[in-house]
């Protein structure tokens, strides 16, 4: 296909010197995505290119964090909260253009709740019983257990709604009903969108789109000053911030995400299944130290896995305060004197190879050696996140309020405990707000005290861009470059 989108559009100059607007926006990505199916796997890349652009849900967040009709025009709860009525919005068309029906979103959500799901957050749809088509434009949602959260779990990416014939073609093909068609993927280099002209809401402000991928924070920097990326929305370089706030061609746009960026740690795997062992990690980080080496300042410290934006957030970052003494008695009381070896193995980004260094450092200074491993970003997902084949690794996890991955044992750091996962199950049914944060407060609580995990710090969005465009986020309420209503500046 011919390349229509890539780079900054040329400015056409026109009578009386005026500047025609510019309808097309380079945007940078640190991490290309594996494939464009967000209902398949877990990597945050693919729903930073696809979610409300190319693919919809019943419900989408919008970009303050609240939950918004989406392909679903209305809802309505059953009293005894057991069933929930979906009516669609009119005219809505697959890319392809087929027309949206109740039928495209029974096949979507038993698909991603069924034996042989590959959905990586299927723990999403566990409460649900059925998915009844009532009429082309109606769905109705029976449940097997009230869940309060049943609207918030269908914004997820993971519960996009996708046609009755998806094939696996639709990795590399998205067929969705986005105001963005799908346009190419030149693989290792870049992905077009191109605006959707039979949308059924809201048309984009913009023609097209480029997701230009560069894992080098270098080559970022390079490609932003020389304006071959018009907009890099989470910037892999913080150290070069302070220069682009001097320059008044950028806007440096810092807010919070739900990234909490935490030494994710092998439950399963000695030494590591014993408490002491992880808790004598916990006291050994420094987490500011941290956040200066890797982020340059950028970052909250965090004491469990919660964003501290979010009301229900509970500050337990004294639980596992920096006491490298108290982390070498720790681990003479486990047995481990002399200290241990174990593997580290880091993604690409960033704040996971520059924090791994310093991490490695501190744990040194306590006696755990570690051997490092760099892995790209398919690597990981199928060493780490799918083989459990390690003892450490540093990750953001971006999925919002997801705080519910401590009650599956099966997730990757293999945590199994049957009182957080009868407090998730007992959260699940509740509605009252003060009563959901109660337990949620106890969870987090939980899994501070148990040190399941090194607890670093929640993830900063710093992004540039350039100072003509309007209608970026400028917080990360879920993984997601949402190019919906961007436009340039006249």
């Amino acid at each position: 296909m011919k390349h229509l989108l890539g780079g900054i559009a040329s400015l056409c100059v026109l009578a009386g010197s005026a500047y025609a607007q510019q309808t097309t926006l380079t945007i940078g990505m640190q991490l290309e995505p594996p494939h464009l199916d967000p209902t398949s796997a877990a990597a945050a890349a693919i729903d930073e290119v696809v979610y409300a652009n190319i693919y919809e849900g019943l419900t989408r967040f919008a970009s303050d964090g609240s939950v918004v009709p989406g392909l679903a025009q209305s809802w309505e709860i059953a009293e005894d909260g057991l069933s929930y009525t979906f009516t669609l919005q009119e005219g809505v068309l697959f890319h392809d253009g087929s027309t949206l029906t109740a039928d495209d979103v029974k096949f979507s959500l038993d698909r991603a709740r069924g034996e042989d799901s590959t959905n990586a957050q299927k723990a999403l749809f566990a409460d649900i019983d059925s998915v009844n088509v009532v009429d082309d434009s109606t769905v109705e949602v029976t449940l097997i257990a009230p869940n309060g959260s049943l609207l918030f779990n269908l914004a997820w990416g993971d519960a996009v709604i996708v046609d009755q014939g998806f094939t696996e073609d639709a990795k590399t093909a998205p067929n969705g009903t986005g105001p963005f068609k799908f346009a190419d993927w030149v693989q290792g280099d870049r992905v077009e969108i191109a605006s959707n002209p039979d949308y059924w809401g809201e048309a984009a402000k913009l023609e097209g789109v480029t997701f230009k991928f560069i894992s080098d924070p270098t080559a970022a920097f390079a490609a932003l000053m020389a304006g071959d990326v018009d907009a890099f929305p989470v910037f892999p370089a913080p150290e070069n911030l302070p220069q682009f706030e001097a320059d008044p061609r950028f806007n440096v746009i810092v807010g919070s995400t739900e990234g909490e960026t935490i030494l994710s740690t092998n439950n399963q795997q000695p030494p590591f299944d014993d408490v002491r062992v992880r808790e004598a990690v916990a006291h050994a980080i420094d987490r500011q130290a941290i956040i200066n080496g890797a982020m340059f300042g950028y970052g909250t410290p965090i004491g469990t896995h919660f964003a501290p934006h979010n009301p229900a957030y509970l500050d337990l970052t004294a639980n596992s305060d920096f006491d490298p003494e108290k982390s070498k008695a720790l681990l003479e009381e486990a047995g481990y004197a002399d200290g241990f070896t174990t593997t580290l193995k880091l993604p690409p980004p960033s704040y996971a190879r520059r924090g791994g260094e310093i991490i490695a450092a501190q744990l040194r200074a306590v006696g755990i050696e570690t051997e490092i491993t760099n892995l790209e970003w398919a690597q990981w997902l199928e060493e780490v996140f799918r083989g459990k084949d390690y003892g450490l690794t540093i990750v953001s996890h971006t999925e919002p309020m997801d705080i519910g991955i401590y009650a599956r044992p099966d997730y990757y750091f293999q945590y199994d405990d049957p009182v957080v996962q009868a407090m998730m199950k007992g959260l699940d049914a509740m509605t009252d707000a003060d009563d959901r944060t109660a337990v949620l407060q106890a969870v987090q609580t939980r899994i501070s005290e148990n040190y399941v995990n090194g607890y670093l710090f929640q993830l900063a969005k710093t992004g540039v861009a350039d100072a003509r465009i309007v209608g970026l986020w400028e917080n990360s309420p879920t993984q997601a470059n949402d190019m919906t209503a961007v436009y340039w500046k006249e």
